[in-house]
């Protein structure tokens, strides 16, 4: 049984998997006039939405956790999550541009970096509120958005390739020449 347009509209609520079906259907036999277009259409503008708030959600987190690393790490065990965290938001990153080259550029736009930035700082407000004794320590209460930097503090370079450990590795492994 062929569904019509209308039949469609209300299968897209109650069956999403058998509306996408129906829809593939329709286009594939090139039965255009019942298309669910409206539904469609927004279900494209979404799957590019999402793909791009992903480039920016991993952004943010890289931001956050280099923030951490640069300026609130206090022992050497420190940190390993947060290192850990970057490089796997990296490696999601590498995937989208990889099935979405055209994202890369996008994500390199100073909006973008600077949308991720503001995320970032979110979430140092919302790790300090979970750590009060070391909110108290760094800022004597509980830190806002004033207490971070406006403008995002990293290029688009430094968000996919810096790695402030490999900096200190070396700084231990050096020896002084004679």
């Amino acid at each position: 049984m062929e569904l019509k347009t209308q039949s469609l509209k209300e299968l897209y609520e109650k069956d999403f998997y058998l509306w996408v079906l129906e829809n593939l259907k329709l286009l594939k036999n090139r039965e255009f006039e019942f298309v669910d277009w409206e539904n469609l259409l927004e279900e494209i503008e979404d799957m590019a939405r999402r793909h791009y708030e992903s480039v920016i959600s991993y952004m943010a987190v890289i931001m956050e956790h280099l923030y951490k690393w640069e300026n609130y790490r206090e022992e050497v065990y420190m940190g390993s999550s947060w290192k850990k965290s970057i490089l796997n938001a990296r490696k999601e990153i590498l995937k989208l541009f990889k099935n979405a080259p055209s994202l890369k550029a996008k994500a390199q736009e100073k909006e973008i970096l600077q949308r991720a930035w503001e995320d970032a700082v979110l979430d140092l407000i919302a790790w300090f509120k979970g750590n009060e004794k070391f909110a108290l320590r760094h800022f004597g209460r509980f830190p806002t958005e004033k207490d971070f930097p406006q403008e995002s503090p990293y290029t688009f370079e430094q968000i996919m390739e810096y790695e402030p450990w490999l900096e200190e590795i070396k700084e231990n492994t050096e020896t002084p020449q004679p």
